[in-house]
């Protein structure tokens, strides 16, 4: 009587599969900063990737409808004056996106849904508080408006964007901070740091509450991200170069749960997760593979799975949260690789017969609507994220604007006094006073006529140009 020794999964003929040459976003010039960051961030409704800029820094913004050739002339977001090193779209809002940079702050931006006809320099909010340039953004992955921010002064600073003030400040990495990964309820998160150190942090305990030292015994970098179970998983070197990936129990650091070495190859493993399935997509800087592994209850733990392989190297990669993927095709997870000129997306896909939507593959995932507010969070109260289902697909809202309550700096200093005669409205005549009053009306009934006038033209435009009209 035979048995079989094939692991049974539903994942395990998860094949990749290239976009098309008219689904590739061509003539992009990647940015060639020497920071180990994605380069690329996606949702539902855009793709944004840092670019090459003079005199400062810069990122492109597209719809994800406009595939092809972009335009020399498309406007690009220029408000930082140092080289961008890290973006990151907000999970409840898809027109918000954080952004950091060398010139030591960290920005907000509000994307329009049109396509701007001139470039973005204007951010809602700007978060200064860093003393060196700022290497990672990260948002909250259930609270609103809450981001966090490090830089290489070492620091982590926690802020919430609609006032525009640091909520917490952690001083406890010695070093270089390498990655930061919040658990999936946002009551933790874990970081890498260049003193060789695995941290688990509790940001409004402000101390880390628990750490390992070196869980891969190699100098290089190395990251790490929490899994839906409260796990960690990390990738780094082996004391001879090799790079290897391991699974950890954060409440028993003393022994890894599965450790696995992989290859000689010298590029930063990059890990992306998909907690719904809980797939792990591995992709190296410089590589021109992605290795993709499951992670179960069962031993050795990390199930390597397959590998997509391609010709060309990656600069960087952005990976689709799971409300952006195509269920009719039984597409599990969308990555979009950064070439040195245009980024094209990779289709993780699960080959089944039936066109009917697949339960299995597609449990409940994370929605677009924050579970808790920023002052119940800062209090103590943790919710997981909002769920909602992906039968009959998702459709992005329309653009919600962010709406920042920033305190007037003024109020807690001392007015100086002024001199009456200049200021004071009752010594003008009625007639005067009534004058002036009705052209302020005046001039401001022009002004918004005109913005509204350029919004309209900018909406036409961009119908024009998206191919709807």
């Amino acid at each position: 009587m035979s048995r079989s020794i094939v692991r049974q999964s539903k994942f395990r003929h998860v094949f990749g599969q290239a976009g098309k040459a008219e689904q590739c976003y061509d003539d992009i010039r990647v940015s060639k900063v020497t920071w180990d960051s994605s380069f690329c961030a996606v949702n539902p409704k855009f793709l944004a990737v840092i670019v090459e800029a003079s005199g400062g820094g810069a990122f492109l913004v597209l719809p994800l409808s406009k595939v092809g050739r972009l335009d020399k002339n498309h406007p690009l977001v220029i408000g930082h004056s140092g080289p961008v090193l890290d973006i990151d779209w907000c999970p409840h809002n898809d027109n918000i996106l954080a952004s950091c940079s060398e010139d030591c702050t960290a920005m907000v931006w509000q994307i329009p849904d049109h396509t701007p006809t001139r470039p973005m320099s204007e951010p809602i909010v700007v978060l200064e508080g860093h003393s060196k340039r700022v290497g990672i953004v990260s948002w909250h992955p259930t609270a609103r408006n809450i981001l966090l921010s490090a830089g290489s002064d070492n620091l982590i600073i926690i802020w919430n964007v609609g006032t525009g003030e640091p909520l917490i400040i952690m001083e406890d990495h010695p070093d270089l901070i390498y990655n930061v990964s919040w658990n999936r309820n946002g009551s933790l998160f874990c970081t890498t740091c260049k003193d060789r150190r695995l941290r688990v942090c509790d940001p409004r305990k402000r101390e880390v509450v628990a750490e390992r030292l070196a869980p891969h015994e190699g100098i290089r970098p190395m990251r790490a991200i929490f899994t839906r179970e409260g796990n960690i998983f990390t990738t780094g070197f082996t004391r001879m170069s090799q790079r290897e990936l391991g699974l950890w129990d954060p409440t028993n650091f003393e022994e890894p749960i599965a450790v696995l070495e992989l290859d000689t190859s010298n590029g930063v493993l990059l890990p992306y997760y998909d907690p719904d399935t809980n797939m792990v997509y591995l992709c190296g800087k410089g590589d021109s593979s992605i290795r993709y592994f499951e992670i179960t209850d069962e031993p050795p733990y990390v199930h390597y799975v397959s590998t997509f392989s391609s010709k060309e190297p990656q600069r960087g990669m952005g990976f689709m949260p799971k409300r952006g993927v195509d269920v009719s095709k039984c597409e599990i997870a969308r990555l979009y690789k950064l070439h040195e000129r245009k980024c094209e997306p990779i289709m993780m896909t699960v080959p089944r017969k039936s066109d009917l939507f697949q339960d299995d593959l597609y449990p409940d995932t994370a929605g677009p609507d924050p579970a808790i507010e920023p002052e119940d969070w800062l209090e103590g109260r943790d919710e997981d994220p909002i769920l909602v289902s992906l039968r009959d697909g998702y459709t992005p809202p329309k653009s919600r604007e962010l709406k920042v309550a920033k305190k007037n700096v003024l109020d807690s200093r001392a007015t100086p006094q002024r001199s009456l005669s200049s200021c004071d409205g009752t010594n003008l005549p009625p007639q005067l006073l009534e004058k002036l009053l009705e052209e302020i009306q005046n001039l401001k009934a022009t002004v918004l006529s005109q913005e509204k006038r350029i919004c309209d033209l900018e909406n036409k435009l961009s119908k024009y140009t998206n191919g709807t009209v």
